[in-house]
């Protein structure tokens, strides 16, 4: 990379861990600024991964306050998150490089749908279970074995390739449990830091790498997380809900035109 390249892929790294602490889908900025600068897609993804690592552990610090009270849900949605990170990152090194563009968007798009109806569906979910069934601890409890397995495919999404990861979390969280949409951020932002690790982790054996990328993702990625954290704590439900929308639609199309 030449000086302009690696001054954007880091103010791309920055954005991105900014993006990601508030609403996810960072990956769509600098995924397309990787490829800007000659990486294929396959060394891009997995450079991108692991650069974004830092970030999502930043921004997840940055919710320490709003992680409170959810160490036991968080210990059993991280299990499906790390079997089903594995699986997607196995997947990005098996399957053609082409096969995400068709069903990422159809993808991010049920996710949006389920953000606008959350409210509605969630409600209705609720009541069918009953007062208090399935709440184990303040806040909701962790949405049974349902929600388990929609983040555990979330996660083989993720793994395979992670933007709007985090809005796919947000409505299956938002959906299932009864809980303060700044709390599900937080715990959003837990499940990616696992998914993205554990997914480099398996990438570090099995794909090569453009440390250079890497780097500079990392460090941009580090201090927009908090950025990120501190604007996103600050946001209204309806505003975080708001944002994921705006950014899921900008996903769908970036994805569809490229």
């Amino acid at each position: 990379m030449d000086l302009g390249e690696m001054l954007a892929v880091l103010a791309a790294g920055t954005a991105a861990g900014a993006v990601n602490a508030v609403v996810g889908s960072g990956t769509l900025i600098t995924f397309p600024v990787l490829l800007a600068t000659g990486l294929p897609p396959v060394t891009a993804t997995v450079s991108n991964a692991l650069g974004l690592i830092p970030g999502a552990i930043s921004g997840a610090v940055g919710y320490r306050r709003e992680l409170r009270g959810q160490r036991r849900r968080l210990l059993r949605w991280s299990g499906g998150a790390l079997l089903g990170g594995v699986t997607g990152a196995a997947l990005l090194l098996i399957l053609p490089s082409s096969a995400f563009e068709r069903i990422v968007p159809v993808l991010v798009g049920f996710a949006l749908v389920l953000v606008l109806l959350q409210p509605r569906l969630g409600r209705l979910l609720r009541e069918r279970r009953g007062p208090g069934e399935g709440a184990d601890e303040p806040g909701g409890g962790d949405g049974g074995p349902w929600l388990l397995a929609g983040l555990a495919l979330a996660s083989v999404y993720g793994g395979y390739f992670s933007a709007a990861q985090g809005i796919i979390y947000m409505s299956l969280m938002g959906l299932f449990l009864d809980d303060d949409l700044q709390r599900l951020n937080a715990a959003r932002n837990v499940l990616v830091a696992v998914v993205n690790s554990v997914a480099a982790l398996f990438f570090l054996v099995a794909a090569d790498f453009d440390w250079t990328a890497v780097a500079l993702i990392a460090a941009g990625s580090a201090a927009g997380g908090r950025i990120g954290a501190a604007a996103g704590r600050r946001l209204r439900p309806a505003a975080l809900r708001a944002a994921v929308v705006v950014v899921g639609t900008a996903a769908i199309v970036q994805l569809s035109v490229r």
